[in-house]
């Protein structure tokens, strides 16, 4: 069979759920799986970011270019952690055969510092099941590379075993400094993985990786799977990524990473902010939500604790919109890149409830003013709450039965006002 038709079979044994933005070479692998389209790139790694809080084994299939609108979720998530396994499967088109640009799509497992695995035709489903466990071990989302010349490769049929572990969020214990500490230990780890992963074959002379010829062979690609004389030849589709970081060493972070408790307070909303009321709403009533970067990200501190997780601006709404239920984002979160996933959600009709702290400014960054959102949503007809109005709160504030619901609560900061910080007791 060919190189997209034994891959179709690997990811549908090793996921549970599949999304996608087609795109040369990767098309027909996703109509194969029956993967979800989405919007953009950045929602359909959200979606799968939710799902995982779920417990469900996610794909999220895309171009070399697609990979790009990932970024900014794929790089907190390693901070961040996760529950199930993320894989994205991403096809670099490296003749740009089809595209406007090429592109080596092995670079992020360093920006991300991300598993990376690049199968040849021997090891095409193991890899993918490799990079599902990857993930759940190091907690982080996995990448499959894959080139045209796989892909249109005569391969055997796959043959793999599912075998699911458990990944984890980050400790709520830990500040923001610690969560990357914390990360780059598992990060150091990675590399003892690579390095005897039973995927690689090393025989001397020159190393292969994909589709390239070679005596030995190299699949997990980052972090570098062998010392560096062994990967001094090595042949590689694209550019020289594993001649480039062969020389590559785990970090090596120092002291335990940092605590609240240890630090001795945390931080949470100003002593007059308007969203009191409706916070302590949510946390009386043990709702627990998906937070976007900006001022939302402070409930997931004392004292509410409301907040499961946060994969950067913008985020919120997808991830919750298949993971916690409840997406806690600001306006201007929602104007920056939130918006392409609140209308994938109501296109699809998925049940969420979709808190907009709606205060006209950029309460993390200085107070710089944000437009008035309910311009650019009314379309998804909104239910709008003063942040004063106890009772318009609770009514608002509840999980609908069935599809989306968008609750705007409109506030104004007070000005001059500073995030408070809170004595912190490790509970």
């Amino acid at each position: 069979m060919k190189g997209t038709e034994a891959l179709a079979l690997a990811i549908l044994r090793s996921a549970d759920r599949c999304y996608t933005v087609p795109g040369y070479p990767v098309s027909g692998l996703a109509g194969r799986v029956g993967a979800v389209i989405t919007t953009n790139e950045k929602v359909a790694l959200e979606y799968a970011l939710g799902d995982s809080l779920a417990g469900r084994r996610t794909a999220v299939i895309v171009k070399h270019v697609g990979l790009n609108a990932c970024a900014d979720p794929l790089v907190h998530a390693t901070a961040q952690g996760l529950r199930a396994g993320v894989a994205i499967v991403v096809g670099d088109d490296v003749r740009a055969a089809g595209s406007d640009v090429v592109q080596d799509s092995r670079y992020y497992g360093e920006v991300a510092r991300v598993p990376v695995l690049e199968p040849d035709s021997e090891t095409l489903a193991p890899a993918v099941e490799a990079a599902f466990e990857a993930s759940e071990t190091f907690s982080r989302v996995a990448i499959v590379r894959v080139t045209p010349g796989l892909l249109d490769a005569d391969v055997p049929e796959p043959l793999s075993l599912r075998n699911d572990r458990e990944g984890s969020l980050a400790d709520p214990g830990l500040t923001m400094a610690g969560r990357a500490q914390a990360a780059d230990r598992r990060t150091a780890a990675m590399f003892a993985w690579s390095r005897s992963s039973p995927l690689n074959r090393f025989s001397g002379g020159t190393v292969g990786t994909g589709p390239a010829g070679g005596t030995s062979r190299a699949v997990t690609v980052y972090p570098p799977p062998a010392d560096p004389d062994a990967l001094a030849l090595t042949l590689e589709v694209g550019r020289p990524f594993l001649r480039e970081h062969r020389l590559l060493a785990p970090p090596d972070p120092a002291g335990e990473p940092e605590r609240f408790a240890s630090r001795g307070y945390c931080r949470t909303f100003c002593r007059d902010c308007p969203y009191h009321p409706a916070l302590a709403i949510l946390s009386g009533r043990g709702m627990r939500a998906a937070c976007d970067a900006g001022c939302a990200v402070l409930a997931m501190n004392p004292p509410y604790r409301v907040g499961v997780a946060t994969y950067g601006l913008g985020s919120s709404v997808a991830v919750a919109a298949t993971g916690t239920g409840v997406a806690l984002t600001g306006d201007y979160a929602l104007l920056h890149s939130g918006l392409n996933a609140l209308i994938d959600v109501y296109e699809r009709g998925l049940p969420l409830l979709c808190i907009v702290l709606a205060n006209n400014r950029m309460g993390m960054t200085g107070g710089h003013p944000v437009p008035d959102t309910l311009r650019y949503i009314a379309w998804a007809d909104p239910v709008v709450c003063a942040a004063d109005d106890a009772g318009a709160l609770r009514r608002a504030l509840t999980l609908p039965e069935e599809g989306p619901r968008t609750v705007v609560i409109k506030g104004t900061c007070p000005r001059g006002a500073h995030h408070e910080t809170l004595e912190y007791r490790d509970l």
